[in-house]
């Protein structure tokens, strides 16, 4: 089978590539009490880090003491388990997920690019199911909310985008009611340039992102929508380098990502101090454990594989479209990270025996985080040049392609062009409006599909 490569040749491999990518560290380096430094005295910080370190390391050595098992499967993904633990979860959800009734178009999305990035969403049975679901919590003044009825919100509205972009086709572009999702759009539109999540709700960076990439996937970006958002994020911009969710708050991974994507998206990434963001990115990936962190002193988490993860691939091509290529001597394979450290991580320390994937050794598996570290490994596994970095058998690793800008897989993010282009205009307060998609996202898509032969780009993993 694709996971019947033998675990020496599986770690061999990784650390080659490891090695081919300019890394410093092995792919398994296996420290001694003595590499665990910590200053000062120990602190509960301090010991929930020595702890998690100790876990993961726990994790790689029962790896590696299995390897000379003739039954060894590898470094491998076991499709197979998160294939039929997400399905089940799209059928039905335990009783005690009641409590997040108000995440509905989440849990849709979640599941649903979790199994594509795998190959496994069936688009002929799921779309259409996909698409009356969301349909139903879509409001009628605009905006999806949480469920059925529920107050639209731009997280669920984001959410459920996403899902109906994954869901592809005209019955799930037609489901948005865009007149009046613009409607909405302008409404959480705070002076201050950023936007609100929903009436009367709190203003943070996570507006800002679901309403900017909302608009450019449905293709209706426009001036006044766009107005203030670079200097927005530019505030939230901390010392560190990252963004902060708030002006004068702590940077932090996903605040980072969403900040970043945003201006991104809008072709205005040049607001930011994008030498400063860098710094602080590149200090994120945890020396042990091979994964990110989502803040300083904060403890690795298999979701940050895609917030810290897919902020490199953007950094890289927001100082290639500014020409900084010659000036800057920016890498041309990998994007100043270490995929082969933390494909490792996800692989060996995060696959649930039950299905799913988890935070860390110890947590339960989720949704969020099976999304969010399969994305991430999937951003990681794709060069800037093209090649591809898979740590074990690219039969049975090898996730699809993503947008990092979207986060659905990249044949989607295009194959929406063409009906979002064919059906440019909409109406506005008695206005016909024009929209487009984000310029940054359309001159990235432009140097991704040039690295691409068609066959690459149209084929799954």
């Amino acid at each position: 089978g694709p996971c019947d490569a033998s675990a020496p040749e599986a770690v061999a491999a990784a650390a080659a590539a490891a090695l081919a990518v300019g890394e410093a560290s092995a792919v398994l380096h296996i420290p001694d009490v003595a590499d665990l430094v910590i200053d000062g005295p120990p602190t509960i910080t301090s010991r929930d880090q020595e702890k998690t370190e100790k876990d993961v390391v726990q994790a790689f050595t029962t790896f590696l003491m299995a390897s000379d098992s003739p039954d060894s499967e590898g470094i491998c993904l076991r499709r197979d388990h998160h294939t039929n633990w997400l399905h089940r979860g799209l059928r039905t959800l335990p009783t005690g997920f009641a409590g997040l009734d108000a995440s509905r178009p989440w849990f849709v999305f979640w599941i649903s690019h979790a199994l594509e990035v795998m190959g496994e969403f069936d688009e002929p049975t799921l779309a259409s199911q996909v698409a009356s679901f969301l349909g139903q919590c879509q409001s009628p003044t605009g905006g999806f909310g949480g469920g059925p009825g529920q107050l639209a919100h731009l997280a669920p509205t984001y959410a459920a985008v996403a899902a109906l972009l994954i869901a592809g086709g005209e019955v799930a572009y037609k489901t948005v009611n865009r007149p009046a999702l613009y409607d909405f759009l302008m409404r959480m539109k705070s002076p201050a340039g950023g936007f609100t999540m929903h009436e009367q709700g709190e203003t943070d960076m996570r507006g800002t992102y679901c309403a900017i990439v909302v608009a450019s996937m449905l293709h209706m970006l426009t001036d006044e929508l766009m107005e203030g958002v670079p200097e927005y994020v530019r505030r939230c911009q901390t010392y560190e380098g990252g963004i902060a969710g708030e002006e004068g708050l702590e940077a932090h991974g996903g605040y980072s990502y969403c900040g970043l994507a945003a201006v991104c998206i809008i072709g205005k990434a040049h607001a930011l101090d994008l030498h400063g963001f860098l710094d602080w990115v590149v200090h994120r990936q945890m020396n042990t454990e091979g994964g990110f962190q989502g803040r300083t002193n904060k403890l690795v988490d298999s979701c940050y594989t895609f917030w810290q993860g897919a902020i490199f691939p953007m950094l890289h091509e927001a100082l290639r479209q500014q020409g900084k290529e010659e000036e800057l001597l920016l890498p041309p394979d990998v994007a100043w990270f270490a995929p082969s450290p933390l494909q490792t991580y996800v692989f060996l320390a995060c696959q649930h025996p039950g299905g799913g994937l988890r935070d860390k050794p110890g947590k339960s598996a989720d949704f969020y985080h099976t999304c969010y570290s399969l994305s991430g490994v999937a951003a990681s596994q794709y060069g800037l040049d093209g090649k591809q970095l898979v740590v074990g058998e690219a039969t049975s690793n090898l996730l699809g392609r993503i947008d990092v800008y979207y986060n659905v897989l990249f044949e989607k993010s295009q194959r929406k062009c063409q009906f979002f282009e064919d059906n440019p205009t909409f109406q506005y307060q008695g206005r016909e409006i024009i929209g487009q998609e984000g310029v940054g996202v359309r001159l990235a898509r432009a140097q991704t599909m040039g690295l691409l032969p068609p066959s690459v780009y149209n084929d799954g993993p």
